[in-house]
């Protein structure tokens, strides 16, 4: 089992930078690819950015490729977001997920074995 908690959630203006954090236990952090995923109200779950176990390569959604940043402290079993530049649209609930190995597809939320509860992330226009 892994246990994953979120953090660093809250209500920002439009414009503003966050950085998230999802602190892992239970399982050797490194051997797992870690993605960060958000829901929005009344939409469904989508991916955001993922990090390889490697922390070698990292994917993104195009649309946020450029304001958001994702990386990996394996020595503090830490995956962050940092998200800069936050638009009204980035409302949402964000949840790091954590897949073991190689994903086959770092997007697709079936990858991920593991789910932290998530935070919530309010951006005020």
């Amino acid at each position: 089992q892994v246990q994953l908690v979120e953090s660093g959630g809250g209500l920002v203006q439009a414009g503003d930078s966050l950085r998230l954090s999802c602190a892992a236990s239970g399982r050797t952090f490194s051997d797992y690819s870690m993605g960060w995923f958000r829901q929005a109200p009344g939409k469904e779950r989508e991916f955001v950015a993922a990090i390889a176990w490697s922390g070698l390569t990292s994917y993104y959604t195009d649309s946020l490729k450029g304001r958001f940043t994702i990386s990996r402290d394996n020595a503090k079993n830490t995956v962050s977001l940092q998200m800069n530049s936050l638009k009204p649209e980035d409302t949402a609930v964000y949840y790091c997920g954590a897949g073991y190995g190689a994903l086959n597809s770092y997007r697709r939320e079936y990858e991920y074995d593991y789910w932290g509860q998530g935070t919530q992330v309010t951006v005020s226009s």
